[in-house]
């Protein structure tokens, strides 16, 4: 049976609060900050640069209609020769691309998935994602169907 005494040491000394008294072990009138300057006041953002004229405000604005294009989601692209595993008769959704594991489940949840025509596709399957003109047709001449 385990005894107190034999319980291992749990505690850890606390680290030293500063600017709290001269008891605290790290002395109390300056604290560790030195004499004198900005820096021995108070603390500064993270981004200051010295007064120079700040990165944020050093760069021009992003003008045009393309601006906000860049923090819109980018989809999921897979093309026909992906979707070549699948037997036929298949239908195809996010969740068996998931399960066959073609995306993932972060990826499925901020990104939209769209098939393009790249290569051929030999089994006919029913595909319910947005697809391009060009997968839609070979997916038909495969017997297969595009629905949405």
């Amino acid at each position: 049976m385990l005894k107190l005494h034999q319980l291992p040491k749990s505690t850890s000394p606390s680290h030293k609060r500063r600017g709290q008294g001269y008891g605290s072990g790290k002395g109390g009138h300056t604290s560790g900050r030195g004499q004198k300057g900005q820096l021995s006041r108070s603390r500064l953002p993270l981004w200051f640069e010295g007064g120079q004229l700040p990165q944020i405000r050093r760069f021009p604005f992003i003008r045009g209609k393309s601006r906000f294009d860049r923090l819109r989601p980018r989809p999921i692209i897979l093309n026909l020769t992906d979707l070549n595993r699948f037997p036929s008769g298949t239908v195809v959704t996010p969740k068996t691309l998931l399960a066959a594991r073609l995306v993932s489940q972060t990826e499925l949840a901020s990104h939209p998935i769209k098939i393009l025509g790249q290569g051929t596709l030999k089994s006919a399957l029913t595909v319910s994602l947005p697809t391009s003109k060009a997968a839609q047709t070979k997916i038909e001449a495969a017997g297969g169907k595009v629905s949405l």
